[in-house]
């Protein structure tokens, strides 16, 4: 696991998460720590190493 900041799509505060290294995809739903938003999480890792993150608003 390697914790990873980012900022929040809604409340623009810097948030972290774990984000498991060892899995190569990986696409959720995490609410915001701060506002409790719902964030769309897509990571790709590669190596252990986590080469794209992206936290995007679920808004249409």
């Amino acid at each position: 696991m390697e914790e990873y900041f980012f900022q929040c799509p809604y409340c623009w505060e810097q948030i972290s998460m774990l984000i498991d290294v060892f899995q190569r995809r990986q696409s959720y739903i995490e609410d915001c720590e701060v506002c409790c938003n719902p964030i769309q999480i897509s990571v790709l890792t590669e190596d252990q190493n986590i080469v794209s993150f992206q936290a995007e608003s679920i808004e249409q």
